[in-house]
């Protein structure tokens, strides 16, 4: 069965970035994939994980952005707090880099989710033209 899981919380602790589910009252085993996709439909980008031998996502939508530019422009990848156990998100920020520069510009996403990518990520995309 494959499960969303809504990041809610964000936390900038000991020079790393924290996310926090939801669901912190459930029995949560995830193991971090890579992958990032976009969900152009409900303006989210989502991050791919196996749980139980299954695919599972994490849901960041677009009240979490600014973080995720912090993120970017810090190079590092974020952690995500489940249970009290804090997962490293590997490939997250590669991932979400090359995916913010295949959406600008791409109308196949839909125009409001490329319009609200390209405000979030202007400082992103602006520094990569310096």
């Amino acid at each position: 069965m494959r499960n969303i899981y809504k990041i809610d919380n964000y936390q900038y602790v000991h020079n790393n970035h924290h996310f926090s589910l939801n669901e912190n009252d459930k029995d949560i085993q995830i193991v971090p994939a890579g992958q990032m996709l976009a969900d152009s439909d409900n303006l989210a980008f989502i991050y791919v994980v196996e749980e139980g031998g299954e695919f599972s996502y994490l849901h960041f939508s677009n009240e979490l952005w600014s973080h995720l530019v912090d993120i970017l422009k810090s190079n590092q990848n974020p952690y995500v707090t489940i249970n009290g156990e804090a997962i490293e998100l590997i490939n997250f920020t590669e991932e979400l880099e090359m995916l913010i520069f295949n959406i600008e510009g791409n109308d196949n996403y839909g125009k409001e989710f490329v319009d609200s990518v390209e405000e979030a990520f202007k400082e992103i995309f602006q520094n990569d033209t310096l």
